[in-house]
C-alpha cells in the first residue's frame, strides 16, 4: 500500500514545487500605450486645436494664392498690350516696362507661398512630435504606478516597438533586466577588428497635414 501511495505523493509534491515558483515568479503586466495615447482627453483636445490651426492655414494659403492669381492675370494683361497693334511704341514699351515689375511681384509673391506653406508644415509637424513625447512621458508615468502599486516586477507595453519609436518595455525591477549580461555574451564572438556599432537610427515621426490649397502657376518670364 505504502508503494503505491510513492507515485501519487510524487506528483503532489511536483505540483505543489510547481505553484510555489508560479508564486514566486516576478509578476508581469501589460499595458495598451497606443489606445491610452489615442484615447487620452488631452489628445482629443489637442487633435481639434491642431484642426483648427490647419484650417486657418489653408485659409491664408487660399487668400495668398488668390493674390497671386490677381498679380499673374495682371501681367498677362500687361503682356497682351505689348502685342496690340493699336498701341503706340512708348506705349508698348511702357507696358513691357511695367510687365517686368509686375513678374517680380509674381515671384516674391510665389518665394512667400511656399514659405509659409514650409513653414506652417514644419510648425505642425514639431508641436505633434513635442505634444506626442510629452503625453507618453505622462501616461507611462501613471501606468509604471499603476503597476507597482499592483505588485508588478514588469510592465510592457502591449503595442510594441512599433507605438511611434517608444521602447515596449515602461518599467522593470532592475534585477530582472539581464542586458549587459547577454551584451557581454554576445560580444565574446567579436572580431578585434569589428566596426563600432553605428548609432540607431531615430523613428519615423508621423508628420501633420500640410495644407494643399490649389498652386497658382506663376510665369517665369514674357
Amino acid at each position: 500500500m505504502k508503494n503505491s501511495l510513492k507515485p501519487f505523493l510524487a506528483v503532489l509534491a511536483l505540483g505543489a514545487s510547481a505553484a510555489i515558483s508560479f508564486a514566486q515568479a516576478p509578476k508581469i503586466m501589460i499595458v495598451d500605450m497606443a489606445r491610452l495615447y489615442d484615447n487620452h482627453y488631452k489628445k482629443i483636445e489637442q487633435d481639434a486645436k491642431l484642426q483648427a490651426d490647419e484650417q486657418k492655414a489653408q485659409a491664408e494659403l487660399e487668400r495668398l494664392n488668390a493674390q497671386g492669381n490677381q498679380l499673374v492675370q495682371e501681367y498677362q494683361e500687361l503682356i497682351d498690350q505689348t502685342k496690340n497693334p493699336a498701341l503706340s511704341d512708348d506705349a508698348k514699351v511702357k507696358a513691357e516696362q511695367d510687365a517686368q515689375l509686375k513678374l517680380q511681384d509674381i515671384q516674391r509673391k510665389q518665394q512667400e507661398v511656399g514659405s509659409f506653406r514650409q513653414n506652417t508644415a514644419t510648425s505642425l509637424q514639431q508641436r505633434v512630435r513635442t505634444f506626442r513625447d510629452l503625453m507618453l512621458e505622462e501616461i507611462s508615468k501613471v501606468a509604471t504606478d499603476v503597476a507597482k502599486r499592483r505588485g508588478a516586477a514588469m510592465l510592457l507595453d502591449k503595442a510594441g516597438p512599433t507605438l511611434i519609436g517608444i521602447s515596449p518595455v515602461i518599467y522593470a525591477d532592475t534585477s530582472f533586466d539581464i542586458t549587459d549580461e547577454v551584451m557581454a555574451e554576445i560580444n565574446k564572438s567579436k572580431p578585434a577588428d569589428a566596426p563600432a556599432m553605428a548609432p540607431t537610427a531615430a523613428s519615423a515621426t508621423p508628420a501633420a497635414a500640410t495644407p494643399e490649397p490649389e498652386t497658382v502657376r506663376f510665369p517665369t518670364g514674357n
